[in-house]
This record gives structure tokens, sequence and C-alpha cells, in this order.
């Protein structure tokens, strides 16, 4: 049987089994093991074990579970509701400035966590409110929050990242780098939609009254003192990284260790915080460990059939110019988003993808930005968009997830404008790696 017949066979097995309702990671598992068994009989089993093994082991992995745990502990601890009452100072009298210093405090928990779910929640549960008793238009508070919660793609120490870096094989270090530019423009544009619109009508986004404006010094220094611990911790993380101190598996350990002494210090820490935490990581790294074995064994026996090098022969034989062939790619994510999680669409897409993009004389750091940028307009689109999902749970009863869906579409746009931004200027994501490590 051919390769094309093959692999229209597999991907009409997938969409059948998804829209019967499977789980991604055992649809994925299913036709691994059905086509292995099929194709070259049980002997071919031990090699798609050998493969998931492959990946699992890889040392740079460990940083997943300790970011996620990171994430855990700062859900839980008030260390969040602390940021966000730092930078009540900087907004002052601004128009939208609650949204604005939402923004700011979605930058620095994403710097700490590099986990959207847990972001999305702690600014749904402190910053939603806020704006919504400040009488802020709905859509522009809703949308904020999730926009904001899902700079965690962009920010590093974003999970993401480390996952392209293992699976394209290029470096995580140069992917950090790589993406502080870029994300730092969306949280900016998304800064500046927000100005422009509360600057032509200030009833979307009113300043706060004046009497709660109005801080006496031993407060505002109460409030600064409130966020250097915080800060440290990034420091200490981004920056052992960075300084070629430690890898980033290191560095996810003395993260966890400093947002522990964190906690400690808040006098916050207990038994029951930390086993909260750990049944919460434990949950999200099982999860995403069943994407991951589903998704690699499908990828192995596809490349086992020869499937990999048929993709890349039939699009580098395209009769288009590369730009095209890459645009072709983005549609191709940003469609699969409405459907697929980020982890089973990587999984999937990129061992196939990135030889085309080496080929077509891109950058693969460039491509992981790229594909980054794309995984966030995932989170907000629907059908399936995690971020309503997440942000409706702890929402007030009278927004509907309706609501939520028709609060995200200007920043969706804004996303691919700033995706568009990055692809015609590569260097705004290759600039930093160039610096750190000059030719």
């Amino acid at each position: 049987m051919s390769i094309e017949i093959l692999t229209l066979i597999m991907l009409g097995s997938m969409v059948v089994l998804l829209i019967i309702g499977l789980p991604l990671a055992f649809v994925t598992g299913i036709i691994a093991f059905g086509f292995a068994l099929f194709l070259y009989g049980p002997l071919a089993l031990p090699l798609i074990a050998s493969r998931i093994y492959g990946f699992v082991s890889v040392y740079a992995l460990i940083a997943v579970p300790m970011f996620v745990f990171m994430a855990s502990v700062l859900e839980r601890s008030g260390i969040a509701r602390d940021l966000f009452g730092a930078m009540h100072i900087l907004a002052g009298n601004l128009r939208g400035g609650l949204a604005i210093q939402t923004m700011a405090v979605a930058v620095l928990m994403a710097a700490m966590t590099g986990i959207i779910g847990g972001e999305i929640v702690l600014l749904g549960l402190v910053a939603l409110p806020q704006m919504l008793r400040l009488n802020y238009d709905r859509n522009l508070a809703i949308g904020t929050v999730c926009a904001g919660g899902g700079l965690g793609t962009m920010i590093p120490p974003s999970i993401v990242l480390i996952f392209y870096g293992l699976t394209a094989q290029v470096s995580i270090g140069d992917l950090f780098l790589a993406t502080i530019i870029p994300g730092l423009l969306l949280a900016g544009i998304y800064i500046a939609y927000i100005l422009i619109r509360c600057y032509i009508n200030p009833d979307l986004g009113p300043p706060a009254p004046v009497e709660e404006r109005r801080l006496s010094m031993a407060e505002k220094l109460l409030m600064v003192r409130n966020i250097v611990l915080p800060i440290l911790v990034v420091v200490m993380v981004l920056g052992s990284i960075y300084g070629g101190i430690a890898s980033v598996s290191e560095a996810a350990g003395m993260g966890v260790i400093g947002v522990i002494l964190c906690t400690l210090i808040r006098k916050e820490l207990n038994w029951q915080l930390i086993r909260e935490s750990l049944q919460q990581t434990m949950l999200t790294c099982g999860m995403i460990l069943w994407l991951v074995f589903g998704a690699t064994a499908l990828i192995g026996v596809y490349n086992l059939m020869g499937g990999i090098e048929f993709v890349k022969n039939l699009m580098t034989g395209l009769p288009f110019p590369p730009i095209v062939i890459l645009l072709i790619m983005m549609a191709i994510l940003l469609v699969l988003g409405f459907f697929i999680d980020w982890v089973g669409i990587m999984l999937l897409t990129m061992p196939v993808f990135v030889p085309i993009i080496t080929d077509l004389g891109y950058d693969p750091i460039w491509f992981g930005i790229l594909f980054c940028m794309n995984m966030q307009i995932s989170y907000l689109s629907p059908p399936f968009g995690p971020a309503a999902f997440y942000l409706k749970g702890v929402a007030p009863p009278e927004i509907s997830l309706q609501d939520i869906y028709n609060s995200l579409w200007p920043f969706m746009a804004l996303q691919i404008f700033a995706l568009a931004i990055v692809m015609m200027f590569p260097q705004l994501a290759l600039w930093l790696p160039s610096l750190a490590y000059p030719n």
C-alpha cells in the first residue's frame, strides 16, 4: 500500500476517533499501535517503546514538573494578589489603568511560572472582580484577563518553548532569549490597544476612585516591598540560564526553592499547600505525558512508514516561494489550534515541519517563536480555547461562555498582528541569541 493512501487512512482514522470523543492521547496511541501491528507485526512494538523512552528520558524534561509546581504554589499563595496590589501605585488616575496593571502582573507571573492555566485563574479571581467593580467594559476586562494570562506561552520560562526545544532539537536557552522581545512586543500591543480604546471612550476603563488612589508613603513602600521577592525569583531563574550558571532544569529547581522560600517568608507555607500543589503537578504532568506517549508513538510509526520524508518532499516540491509554504504551515497550525491541545499539535507537526523549515533556509529558533505565538492564538480561539474554560470556572455566574468568546476576538486579531510583525522582521526574535552567541 502506498504512503499516500496510508497517510489518508491515518488522517481519516484520527478525525473519526476525535469526532467520537476519544481523548487525543488515546487516539494517537491507538492509531500508532494499530498501524505498527498491521504493517510490521509485533516486532515493531519495542521500537515504539524505545522511541517513547528516548523522548521522556531527556534531562531537560525535568524542568516541566518543576515549573508546574512553581505555578501551583503561586496559585495557592497570596503572591499574585500582592503583585496586583503593588501595581496599584503605577496605575494612578490613568484611563484603563487597572487593565494595564493586570497586563503588567500577567507578564511578571508568566516570567515566574511559564504556565497559562493557573495564571488565567489567578487573574480571573483577583483582577476581573476589581475591573467589574469599577464599571470597566465587561468585554475589555474579560479579554484583558484571558490575553494577559496567555502570555505564559511567550514569556520565558515557557513550557511550550521547552517542549519545542526538545522536539526540534534546538537550544532551549536560545529559545528563551529569542522570545523576550516578541513576548514584550505582544504585551506592549495589548497595552497600546487598551490605552487607545480607553482614550477614545473613557467609559470603557474609568480610573479608580480618588480615595482609593490616596496612599501614604508607608503604604506605597509596603506595596513595593511585596514585589521584591517575586522579582528576585524571576532574576534567579532567568539570570542563571542566560548567565550560563545553570541549565534550564537546574534553574527550574532553583525557582522551586525560591518560590517555597517566598511562601515561607510570607508565613503561608504549610503542609496543605504543599500537598495540593504536588497533586496538581502530578495531574498536569500526567496529562502531558500521556499526550507525549501517544503523539511520539504515532510520529515514530509514521516515520518508519516513510511518511515524514513523503510530507517533506511534498511541501518542498510545491511551486511556491518559501514564504508561501511558511504561511501554509501557519494556517495549518491555526486550524489545528481550534480543536487540539498545543502538546498534541507540537508533537504531531514539528517533527515534520522543522526539517522542511531548515531545508527552506529558515532558522528553527525563529520558527519556534512563530509556533508559540500561533499556539497563543489557539488558547483563545473557539470552540475549544482553553482560556475561555479556565476563566469560566472562576468568573461571576452572570458571565456566560459566549460572553467570554465574544470578548476574545479583538485580542486574537492583535495576536495575529504581532505574529505578522515577527514573521516580517525575524531579527526581533534572533537578535538577542545572536548577541549571546556571536558567530
